[in-house]
């Protein structure tokens, strides 16, 4: 099964070249070119991976990367920078970004760091399944 990737960056020419490369290895992709349009593509729809710029204009990499794991904490966020700086990663993988790349991203390692992606976000949602079961067998004493 094709891993599903939302590609969120401002520059709508990385995102273009980016997208297709990801495409021609078979990955599902969707782009949104802001924060706020990634908010709102997750809102509807479930994807494997989120690859985010970290520098955008209007809610940066930082904010957007708060806000989704505070909704969706099974999501797999790897932040894609051309200044990373050991604070920003630190600071990014605190707050729960799966993985840190600087651009111009090498392919090769972006599609290894989604795969794993994908695995983890199984891993996790399969543990809140079994507590789920669990819970609900502990309530009508199962």
């Amino acid at each position: 099964m094709s891993e599903k990737v939302l590609l969120v960056d401002d520059e709508k020419e990385f995102l273009e070249v980016m997208s297709e490369r990801m495409k021609a290895r078979g990955m599902e992709v969707t782009t949104a070119e802001s924060a706020d349009q990634a908010m709102s593509i997750l809102e509807k729809k479930s994807f494997d991976a989120i690859v985010m710029d970290f520098q955008m204009p209007g809610m940066d990499g930082m904010e957007a990367l708060k806000t989704i794991k505070n909704k969706k904490p099974e999501l797999q966020i790897i932040l894609l920078t051309g200044y990373a700086t050991v604070e920003k990663t630190v600071e990014a993988m605190k707050v729960g970004a799966t993985d840190f790349l600087e651009k111009p991203a090498d392919l090769e390692a972006l599609a290894e760091k989604i795969k794993k992606a994908k695995t983890e976000k199984m891993l996790i949602v399969e543990k809140q399944t079994e507590e789920k079961i669990k819970d609900i067998l502990q309530r009508h004493g199962g």
